[in-house]
């Protein structure tokens, strides 16, 4: 059988969009993936899902595979011809025992390559405001292991050097030794006010910087609890944390915000919520479905040219609406001389993307003011189509069939509950940690209160916010109490709201 091929992968320091073009590439390529403890999971779904995924963590308290197993389960792996992607945190090189595996494969004969990473050593840092390099401070910083034992005899580092090297100090995985690291640099000369910070979980949404000196950074540790993994950065670039900072004055900084929206479009919201500092966790409560009885979709696709409007109501009903066109072999100019109505700004989106033109889009996004907005556009007679939810709402085409509008309503989709962990939800919402709950749709309401088995009192600290009105009535009818509307009944609308709550 061929050899394999193995990449030596830096996964970076935590935040997954610092992992390199390359490493993403690689990890698309992988038979098998080789991660580490401090691996973004979000990495993970680059690989493909047949891929054969191998935990190899290591942690203070026990490793998973010790060092020479991992080496071992990548020959392995590779002498079975499969392409391995070992994903290690940081950078291979940096402390990451990266060459020990490489010296393993040359020595089995498995081709490999390295593929650098962002190493913590200047992204935690960086994501704290704090540069290593300055040319008013500093022109050189180096990294020195935080693991070297105090009780070592003789040291392999060099404590005196660095404590006249003027350079910014950077120690990785410390923190069990941070009283040895300061008291070695104040003996061996580095003054006892030199400032230091210590970055905890750096670049990831847990990330908490505490700074202090070298002669009181250990007490301020031990009072805040700070544990591995955690940068230590000793020198003075320190002192420009209090300028440049900028992960912290993000608005949602450090806010855990559950979305519930179906899992195809969660990312939308949740990038939205990243780039505003929050930690987005997806609980997609519901899935979009084929309509109990599909039938009637298809006959009305094929019967499309009897009508005089079309109006879709949401996304979801545009792309089951074409997906069908797709299926009976038909595209747009089927619809030549149709008129067009979408609700709300993403739908008058998704049929433009389509290559159609849509001639009315509501100001408000209620069905109630919908109809209003239709009485100057569609005439008694003419004949409307209307695919949308199967629970939809009636008030639609209630209205426009009393001014003599002939109204085809066809279910085009149905949302039903997707299976999703409950025991991990009701945990995170018991731990008090969550900020925030997002409902999008009325079906978002009724089906997360389905996972909390009644008990309310989960939500005792949580703030839920609301896309619009009829989400809000689902969600009092239901006993859930909506902090915050949002304006617009739109994403970014739902995303003004959540800011307007954390402001207060």
């Amino acid at each position: 059988m061929a050899k394999g091929y193995v990449y030596l992968v830096g996964a970076g320091p935590g935040d997954p969009k610092l992992l390199t073009i390359k490493g993403a590439e690689c990890l698309a390529r992988a038979d098998v993936v080789v991660y580490d403890r401090l691996v973004s999971k979000e990495l993970l779904k680059y690989a493909r899902p047949e891929c054969e995924m191998i935990y190899a963590g290591k942690s203070p308290e026990g490793h998973t595979l010790t060092q020479d197993e991992i080496n071992k389960v990548l020959v392995r792996k590779a002498l079975e011809g499969k392409v391995v992607t070992r994903l290690k945190g940081g950078d291979p090189f940096v402390f990451g025992r990266g060459g020990e595996e490489a010296e393993a494969l040359v020595e089995a004969g498995v081709p490999f390559e390295i593929v650098p990473g962002i190493t913590s050593a200047i992204a935690a840092p960086a994501y704290a405001g704090i540069p290593v390099t300055h040319r008013d401070y500093t022109s050189s910083f180096t990294v020195i292991t935080g693991h070297e034992k105090p009780s070592k005899e003789s040291s392999a580092i060099s404590w005196e050097s660095l404590a006249k090297s003027q350079s910014t100090l950077v120690f990785l995985m410390g923190m069990e030794n941070l009283g040895f690291i300061t008291t070695k640099l104040r003996e061996h000369g580095l003054p006892p006010e030199t400032p230091v910070a210590l970055i905890h979980w750096g670049t990831w949404p847990e990330q908490r910087v505490l700074t202090g000196r070298l002669d009181d950074i250990s007490e301020l540790a031990r009072r805040q609890e700070f544990t591995n993994p955690t940068v230590i950065v000793v020198g003075k670039v320190v002192a420009l944390r209090d300028t440049l900072q900028w992960v912290e004055r993000k608005p949602l900084y450090g806010k855990k915000i559950i979305v519930t929206r179906a899992r195809h479009q969660a990312s939308e919201l949740s990038k939205v919520l990243a780039e505003l500092g929050a930690e987005p966790l997806e609980f997609p409560v519901i899935r979009i479905a084929e309509p109990t009885n599909p039938e009637m979709l298809q006959q009305a696709v094929a019967t499309v040219k009897q009508f005089s409007w079309l109006i879709f109501s949401s996304v979801n009903g545009v792309e089951a609406f074409f997906a069908e066109m797709e299926k009976q072999q038909m595209d747009i100019r089927e619809l030549a001389g149709i008129q067009i109505a979408a609700i709300g700004p993403a739908t008058r989106k998704a049929l433009e993307s389509k290559g159609l033109r849509v001639t009315f889009v509501p100001e408000e996004f209620r069905a109630e003011r919908v109809a209003e907005g239709l009485k100057d556009y569609v005439r008694p007679g003419q004949k409307v189509l209307l695919p949308r939810a199967e629970e939809a709402r009636e008030i639609l085409p209630e209205t426009l069939r009393s001014w003599g509008v002939e109204v085809e309503v066809v279910p085009a989709y149905k949302t039903v509950l997707e299976d999703v962990d409950k025991q991990k939800l009701q945990r995170l919402l018991k731990s008090k940690a969550i900020y925030a709950v997002t409902f999008t749709s009325s079906s978002t309401v009724r089906n997360f209160w389905q996972l909390l088995d009644g008990d309310l009192g989960l939500l005792e600290r949580v703030k839920c916010v609301s896309i619009g009105p009829i989400t809000t009535a689902t969600a009092e009818q239901l006993g859930l109490k909506i902090h915050r509307e949002a304006r617009e009944y739109t994403i970014q609308g739902l995303v003004e709201a959540l800011l307007q709550e954390v402001a207060g």
